[in-house]
C-alpha cells in the first residue's frame, strides 16, 4: 500500500514515571496548517480503494433502498394535541408533526426546510399542547439554540436562547415560561469550559434571555449534566444533577415558598441513579439504589428524602426496570429480561395489573399523559419495523396505531439468542441473524457487533443496513457486553472504570464462539463499533488482531491517556477514568489502542470513519490511529474516511447516510468476500 505521506513528530512526556511516545501528536490541532491537505488526500485515498471494489454500485442501491424505509416515534399528547415525528420515503429528516382530535395532521417542523444540514435535536410542548420549545443545531455539532413555536398559529415566537445543548426544558402551567438548561456564553468561563457548567434557568416569554434567573448550578462540579421536572401543578421544580457512571443527586424546590424556597435534597451523595416523575403530591423515583436491577419508590416532596420512600415495586432478580411513565392511575413500567422487552402495568400502589402482550423485540419509547388513560408504545426488532401501539389502560385493548412497512425480505431471515462463556466463565448473550435457509459451514462471512458501556442496553431493533447483509447471506452477530444495562448495574458496573477489560474479553469471546460454533472463521469474520463501540473495537484490533479480518472503526475514541483533554470527554471521566489519577492511569494505559499498536503484526484491514464537525469525540483519535498503523506498511489496508458537515449522528440526513453505510458494507464485503447482490427475488 502507497498512503498518503503523514509526517511524524514525536512529542514524548513522562506520565506517572512511564514514557509515552507520540509520533503524530500534530493531528490533533484541528488549526494546523497542513490537517485540511492531509485530511483531502487520506478522503481521497479511501475513495480510490473502495470505488475499485466490484459490485459497490449494487451495494449502494440497495442500501438506498433500505435506508429509506420510513420511521415513526410513539406520541406525546398535550391538551388533546399529539406531537410525533415521522420520516417518509427519501425524506433527509423526520418531520414534527400535531394533530388536534380528528383533525387533519399539520407539519409543525420540518429541518429540511431550515437548512440541508440542520437537524432537530429535542421538543418539548407546553401542557396545553399551544407551544412548543425545540432545539434546532448545524452539521451535526448538536449545538442548539432554541425556538418556540405557536402551535396552533404556525409562527416563531420571538424568543432565542443560544448554547442549549441538550437541553431539559420544563414548561409552567399556563404556559407563560419555562425552566430549561443552558450552557455558558463563550468568555464567561475559561477557555476550553464552554462546554460544560450547564445551569437551569428561568424564562418567561417576550423578555430577553441575557435576564433570565440563573437558577441551580453555581458551585457544582463544571461535569454536571442537568434534566428539569415540574409537577403538573407548577409547585414542586425537581432538578436532576448527573455526574456520569450512573450516578446522579436529586434536588427538590417548592415555588410555593417566597422567592422559590431553597433547592432541598432529595438524593444527594449516594452511588446511585434516581430517575423522578413528579406529580403533585408525589415523586415516583425509578432508582437503583440498594437494588441494582432498580425498584420503583414513592417519595412525598415535602420530605425528600427516598429513606422515607415507599417501594411500590420491589427489585426482582430476573427483571430490569428500564423505564417508568405514570399516566393516570397507573404506573406503566418498561421491564427487560434476557434483553428483550415487556411493558408491565402496576397500580399506583404497587399491585400488578397485567400489560399488553408484544412480540419478542426491544420496546424503543413510552409515552403518556400525567393525566391521561392510555400509553404509546413504540416498538420494533431485527425483522419488525418500527411500530407504534396504543395501549387503552381501562379496556387493556393494544392497538397498532402507526407502522413502518418493512422490506418482504424480512421473511428469510431468522434470529437466534445464543449465550457464550467470557474469558472469566461469566454468561454472556449474543442475538445473531441469519438467513433460514443457511447453513453453518464455518466459512459464511460474519460482522460482529458491541458497544459495552454508559449503561446503554444493546437490544434487537430494526437495522435496515443489516437486512441487506444478511439478504445476501451474511450473518450479523450482537453481542450483549458487560458495560450496558442488560441485567442492571451491576453488569453496568463490571465493564466500566477498572473493570473495562471485562468488556473487550467479552467481546473477543464473541467472535471465538462464532468461530467454535461454526458459523465463520478469521478470514471471514470482521468487527464494527462506533463511539465507545469504535473504542471497543479498537482494542479487539490491538488484543487480537488474529481473530478478524475487517473492522470498522467509527467516531472511535482511541488514546485513552488523551481523550479528557477534548471536546465534551470530561464527561465521560466518571465511566472510564483519567490519566490524572496514578490508579486510574494504569488501568487506561493497560488498554488504549493507541499506545498498543505493534511493529510486526499481521494487523486486519481497518476502516476509520470519523466527522469534522463531531462536538462528543474529537477526529483526532482516527486520524492518529489511522496514521500511525499506515506507518507501519501493513499488508492489509488501513482506510480514513473523513466526513464534512456531520457530527458525531445524531439528524444526520439519509443522503450521508447512504454515503456512509456504502462505505461501510462495501468493505466488509469486499475483506470478508461477501457477494454484492442478493439471490434473485430476495432484495424486495
Amino acid at each position: 500500500m502507497t498512503y498518503p505521506p503523514t509526517r511524524q513528530e514525536p512529542v514524548e512526556e513522562i506520565l506517572h514515571g512511564r514514557r509515552n511516545v507520540d509520533p503524530f501528536r500534530w493531528l490533533e490541532d484541528e488549526q494546523h496548517p497542513d490537517l485540511a491537505a492531509w485530511t483531502a488526500a487520506q478522503n481521497a485515498y479511501s475513495e480510490a480503494q473502495l470505488a475499485a471494489v466490484p459490485g459497490r454500485d449494487a451495494i449502494r442501491r440497495r442500501l438506498a433502498e433500505l435506508l429509506g424505509i420510513g420511521t415513526v416515534g410513539p406520541p406525546l399528547r398535550r391538551g388533546g394535541r399529539l406531537f410525533y415525528t415521522r420520516r417518509d420515503g427519501g425524506q433527509d429528516q423526520p418531520i414534527l408533526y400535531g394533530r388536534n382530535g380528528d383533525e387533519p395532521e399539520q407539519v409543525l417542523l420540518d429541518p429540511a426546510q431550515a437548512g440541508a444540514t440542520t437537524a432537530l435535536d429535542w421538543w418539548y410542548p407546553s401542557d396545553d399542547g399551544c407551544l412548543l420549545a425545540y432545539g434546532y443545531s448545524d452539521q451535526g455539532d448538536e449545538k442548539s439554540t432554541l425556538y418556540v413555536l405557536d402551535v396552533a398559529r404556525g409562527t416563531l415566537l420571538p424568543d432565542r436562547i443560544m448554547h442549549t445543548r441538550y437541553s431539559s426544558v420544563a414548561w409552567e402551567p399556563d404556559g407563560g415560561g419555562f425552566y430549561y438548561t443552558r450552557y455558558p456564553t463563550p468568555g464567561s468561563v475559561p477557555p476550553g469550559e464552554e462546554n460544560y457548567h450547564q445551569h437551569v434557568f428561568h424564562h418567561r416569554l417576550g423578555s430577553d434571555p441575557a435576564g433570565d434567573a440563573d437558577l441551580f448550578g453555581a458551585g457544582r462540579a463544571m461535569t454536571d449534566m442537568l434534566h428539569t421536572e415540574l409537577s403538573p401543578n407548577g409547585r414542586w421544580l425537581v432538578v436532576g444533577a448527573y455526574q456520569g457512571g450512573g450516578r446522579n443527586d436529586l434536588y427538590v424546590r417548592d415555588l410555593q415558598q417566597p422567592n422559590g424556597g431553597p433547592f432541598v435534597p432529595l438524593a444527594e451523595g449516594r452511588n446511585a441513579g434516581f430517575h423522578p416523575v413528579v406529580r403533585d403530591t408525589v415523586i415516583y423515583l425509578l432508582t437503583d439504589w440498594d437494588a441494582p436491577n432498580s425498584r420503583i419508590l414513592a417519595v412525598d416532596p415535602s420530605r425528600p428524602d427516598p429513606a422515607h420512600g415507599r417501594e411500590l415495586v420491589p427489585e426482582r432478580a430476573d427483571t430490569v426496570i428500564a423505564d417508568l411513565v405514570v399516566v393516570g392511575d397507573r404506573l406503566v413500567l418498561h421491564e427487560q429480561r434476557n434483553v428483550t422487552s415487556r411493558v408491565a402495568v402496576y397500580s399506583l400502589d404497587g399491585a400488578p395489573l397485567g400489560g399488553p402482550e408484544l412480540p419478542l423485540g426491544s420496546v424503543t419509547a413510552l409515552h403518556g399523559e400525567w393525566n391521561g388513560t392510555d400509553v404509546f408504545i413504540g416498538f420494533e426488532s431485527f425483522i419488525v419495523p418500527p411500530t407504534v401501539y396504543r395501549y387503552d389502560l381501562p379496556t387493556g385493548a393494544l392497538t397498532v396505531w402507526a407502522q413502518v412497512a418493512g422490506p418482504d425480505s424480512v421473511a428469510v431471515m431468522q434470529v437466534a439468542q445464543v449465550w457464550y462463556p467470557s474469558k472469566d466463565g461469566t454468561q454472556v448473550p449474543m442475538f445473531v441473524v441469519s438467513r433460514r435457509d443457511g447453513v453453518r459451514t464455518g466459512d459464511t462471512p460474519t460482522v460482529l457487533h458491541g458497544y459495552g458501556g454508559f449503561q446503554l442496553t444493546n437490544s434487537p431493533t430494526f437495522r435496515r443496513a443489516v437486512i441487506g447483509w444478511v439478504e445476501r447471506g451474511g450473518i450479523f452477530a450482537l453481542a450483549n457486553l458487560r458495560g450496558g444495562l442488560e441485567f442492571g448495574e451491576a453488569w453496568h458496573q463490571a465493564g466500566m472504570l477498572g473493570n473495562k477489560q471485562n468488556v473487550f474479553d467479552d467481546f473477543i469471546a464473541a467472535g471465538e464462539y462464532l468461530i467454535r460454533a461454526g458459523y465463520t472463521n478469521p478470514q471471514r469474520l470482521g468487527i464494527y463499533g462506533r463511539s465507545n463501540g469504535g473504542l471497543l473495537v479498537g482494542a479487539a484490533l490491538t488484543q487480537r488482531p488474529d481473530l478478524w479480518a475487517a473492522v470498522v472503526c467509527q467516531v472511535p475514541l482511541l488514546d485513552m491517556l488523551r481523550y479528557h483533554h477534548y471536546r465534551i470527554a470530561k464527561l465521560w471521566i466518571a465511566e472510564y477514568g483519567s490519566v490524572d489519577d496514578p490508579d486510574q492511569a494504569a488501568w487506561l494505559w493497560a488498554y488504549s489502542p493507541y499506545q498498543h499498536v505493534q511493529p510486526g503484526t499481521a494487523y486486519p484491514a481497518v476502516l476509520f470513519m470519523t466527522a469534522e464537525s463531531d462536538s462528543r469525540v474529537d477526529p483526532l483519535h482516527a486520524r492518529k490511529m489511522a496514521a500511525l498503523l499506515q506507518s507501519l506498511n501493513p499488508r492489509r489496508p488501513i482506510l480514513l474516511r473523513v466526513e464534512s458537515a456531520a457530527g458525531h449522528g445524531i439528524g444526520k440526513p439519509i443522503s450521508k447516510l447512504v454515503d456512509e453505510e456504502t462505505a461501510i458494507w462495501t468493505f466488509l464485503s469486499d475483506h470478508l468476500a461477501l457477494p454484492a447482490a442478493a439471490p434473485a427475488g430476495l432484495s424486495g
